[in-house]
């Protein structure tokens, strides 16, 4: 039974990071053979054996031949350029289960100018950023630039592509090295000139299925060749894991806030993410910043996190699970303690280096691993065959003692000119532990001070009678005697937007629902005969955002501007925890007055033979939209897909179409007393809004032949098969707002709406009503629909 169970798997790549693959790989029980293509000194021996196969290009074809030669059941490549290549679909070509991205999916690391816009379109946060083709215009931003810059490579440049100037000077020579004198070739006919973010670095792999994200370690490398962090860039001369710089509270914040989103944006773009997802980590003081995306285990990060494996956890089931998209239900486990890797160098390293230098070893104490990377074997002597040579890693159950191990094992290994690094770790061992504040705590106290700044101009551009104070007060106040109102009832209501905030948060446009806000509010009050006088919101998220803020702010003012409302006041509160990052919600509170002669609906006026005049929506409004995102993900579309039911649009750029406010034109109609009563079709469609103004001896007639239904209800109905009924105590099928006229006045109504730019429908009548009818609605002739 064993034997039949037995799964073969390659490794693709020859470095240390394939070393430390081949190793965890081997130790699962039910792994028969671990090959590695090309692989090194170290990767041969037990289980594991090398193949004398490159990854390029044009060896794919003989990669695929061998593995089905051999039964491979299991995948693996290590390094980016075959994946982004497309080594993982010449594999999945043929039924063979690969733990890494597709071509598609690996340019989150093959263009680094993809990756960041990618990042914007999904607000994943990361630096300021342009990207250029033209030297030029790069040359330009960089001299308009009013921060520092960095300067990287868009293509693959094998980990050097970036290049850190001082000033703007060696910025711009170093785009003159990069696009004109193309240092790194073909890298660099695409730039990236990014905003130099300030803060410890940390390295966060995970592993995903393209659904679920599992996340090893967080970990941090040393770039820099020599003590200090001194010296030129390299691949990476030592890591240790995990950071303690990386608490838990802030793992689970990049979590929520990059990780789960990254590949939740990937999957709805087209290319979900199988394989591990390397993110590098600016800690910044707004909070974690992505740096750059890389789609595959990093290098000497890998040798440091999995010896920190469970001895549980059999890393074989995990890649193949993830592989099958079933991710889910296999745990990533991870023994308690610290590891450190010291990686030992060829002397030359980052520049020219001799090889062919023979190794010694001697044995090594427990706890302690040494990783090949660049070396080869000469008959039976292991010799040197890179620049990086060998990765040591030790495991203990504190910083201190992983090092001392790790630094054991070099001790153990020898080679003519080979050097390394003696200070690795040494932002662990000097990590201050500093007292607590609110910010630690998530709150950012000076953000939203910034935010009470940004808004007053806004605020300030919505007062009216009855107000002439500031926000930043305690309590917003309001002058009721200086509306000229002699016997007034006041009108309250209270709402928030619902579920359409989901693709405001989705697509990062805020204003619009800051409009639908004050809309449901406002169209509350007015149906009460009353004027709306002034405003307040809540806004509640879990990490303040002061721009998407500031937008959210500036669709209420211009919301209260066309009700002629003045916003006074709001609370903007910042709950770290209880809101995923990028999101936030809202409620609205208004006020309005009426003369108490003059409050609606008059029941005692409502008569049979009244006629129903509709008015126009803009849209679907603010409700509905929980049955209408269903719609959307039903149809294969997402929201940045183009509209279907109109020109120009993204599918949500016209969801988002703000709620339409009727204040302004039905005032003058309530003040003639030209209407008996008014229904905001909001949630509950016609069949629910419309009995609450009605008396018992009555019931309403809806004719659905009366208008016709817009563009955005018949895709909704068609794409969902929605039942007409249905749609009609959903939605306000394009009908906002619905009048109870007296016969006689009809004419007078409707010229005075159309007068103030509304568009207006007799679309039904009021009909006594028998025991089974009153008080009721119903909608006839849907089949129009």
């Amino acid at each position: 039974m064993a034997e039949t169970l037995a799964l073969n798997v390659l490794v693709i790549g020859g470095g240390g990071r394939e070393h430390a693959l081949a190793w965890a790989l081997a130790k699962s029980e039910r792994v028969g053979k671990v090959y590695v293509a090309p692989g090194n000194g170290g990767t041969s021996g037990g289980k594991i054996e090398n193949v004398a196969i490159g990854h390029s290009a044009s060896d794919f074809s003989k990669l695929v031949e061998f593995a089905q030669t051999q039964s491979v059941g299991l995948v693996v490549p290590g390094p980016e350029q075959p994946l982004v290549d497309g080594i993982s679909d010449a594999f999945k070509k043929v039924g063979i289960p690969t733990f890494g991205p597709s071509a598609r999916a690996a340019r989150i690391e093959g263009s680094k100018a993809f990756s960041k816009d990618f990042m914007k379109k999904h607000g994943i946060p990361t630096a300021a950023y342009g990207n250029f083709t033209d030297y030029n215009e790069a040359c330009e931003f960089v001299k308009n630039a009013t921060f520092d810059v960095v300067i990287k490579a868009s293509g693959l440049a094998a980990g050097k592509g970036v290049l850190m100037p001082t000033t703007k000077e060696e910025a711009l020579e170093a785009l003159k090295s990069v696009m004109v004198d193309r240092e790194f070739g073909d890298a660099g006919s695409e730039v990236v000139v990014e905003e130099l973010l300030v803060g410890q670095e940390i390295s966060v792999l995970a592993v995903s299925d393209g659904y679920t994200v599992a996340s090893f370690p967080a970990a941090q490398d040393h770039k820099r060749a020599y003590d200090g962090d001194a010296g030129p860039n390299t691949g990476g001369m030592g890591a240790y894991a995990p950071a303690p710089v990386a608490t838990a509270e802030l793992l689970q914040k990049i979590h929520k806030s990059v990780l789960q989103p990254s590949i939740d944006g990937m999957r709805r773009d087209g290319f979900p993410f199988v394989g591990c997802l390397f993110t590098g980590f600016m800690l910044t003081a707004d909070g974690p910043k992505v740096l750059e995306y890389n789609c595959r285990f990093g290098d000497p990060e890998t040798e440091a996190v999995l010896p920190l494996l469970d001895e549980s956890c059999d890393l074989a089931e995990v890649f193949l699970a993830a592989a099958e998209g079933r991710l889910d239900a296999v745990p990533l486990k991870f023994r308690d303690g610290f590891s450190a890797t010291v990686v030992v160098a060829s002397g030359g390293y980052p520049g020219s280096y001799a090889k062919g230098r023979a190794i010694a070893f001697k044995p090594t104490a427990a706890d302690t691993h040494v990783f090949h990377a660049g070396t080869a074997c000469d008959g039976s002597q292991v010799v040197t065959a890179g620049g990086r040579v060998l990765a040591v890693t030790g495991v203990s159950d504190t910083v201190q003692g992983a090092l001392d191990r790790a630094y054991a094992g070099v001790a153990t290994v020898s080679f003519d000119g080979a050097f390394h690094r003696t200070d690795i770790g040494f932002r662990a061992l000097n990590q201050p532990r500093e007292g607590l504040s609110y910010a630690d705590a998530g709150v950012d106290i000076d953000a939203g001070n910034r935010l009470v700044d940004l808004i007053k101009p806004i605020v300030k551009a919505t007062r009216r009678a009855g107000t002439d104070s500031d926000i930043g007060g305690f309590g917003g106040v309001f002058d009721l005697k200086a509306t000229g109102y002699k016997d007034p009832v006041l009108v309250s209501a209270t709402d928030g937007v619902g579920t359409k905030l989901k693709i405001a948060h989705e697509t990062r446009v805020h204003d619009t629902v800051g409009v639908d806000l004050v809309a449901m509010q406002v169209n509350d009050i007015i149906v009460q005969g009353a004027e709306p006088l002034f405003f307040l919101d809540y806004y509640a998220c879990g990490h303040l955002d002061v721009e998407a803020t500031r937008d959210f702010v500036r669709g209420v003012a211009d919301g209260c501007v066309q009700a002629g409302c003045a916003l006074i006041g709001g609370e903007t509160a910042e709950m770290p925890g209880l809101y995923a990052a990028g999101e936030y919600d809202v409620a609205g509170f208004a006020v309005g007055a009426v003369e108490r002669s003059e409050i609606l609906p008059r029941m005692d006026d409502i008569d049979s033979g009244d006629v129903l005049v509709g008015l126009a929506s803009s849209g679907i409004h603010s409700n509905g939209f929980s049955l209408v995102r269903k719609v959307v993900e039903r149809a294969g579309l997402s929201f940045d897909s183009v509209c279907p039911w109109t020109d120009g649009q993204t599918v949500g750029q016209a969801l988002l179409t703000p709620t339409r406010i009727y204040v302004k034109p039905l005032l003058p109609l309530v003040r003639r007393r030209l209407v008996k009563a008014m229904a905001h079709i909001t949630g509950g469609g016609f069949t629910d809004n419309v009995p609450r103004v009605l008396p018992k001896n009555v019931c309403a007639e809806i004719d659905a032949q009366s208008w016709e239904l817009p563009p955005v209800f018949r895709w909704v109905k068609r794409a969902g098969n929605i039942a007409a009924d249905e749609m009609a105590r959903t939605f306000n099928c394009g009908i906002g707002m619905v009048l109870v006229v007296a016969p006689g006045d009809v004419d007078d109504v409707l010229t005075t709406l159309a007068e103030g730019g509304e568009q207006a429908y007799v679309i039904g009548r009021i009909n006594a009503a028998n025991e089974a009818t009153q008080g009721t609605a119903t909608t006839i002739n849907t089949d129009a629909w």
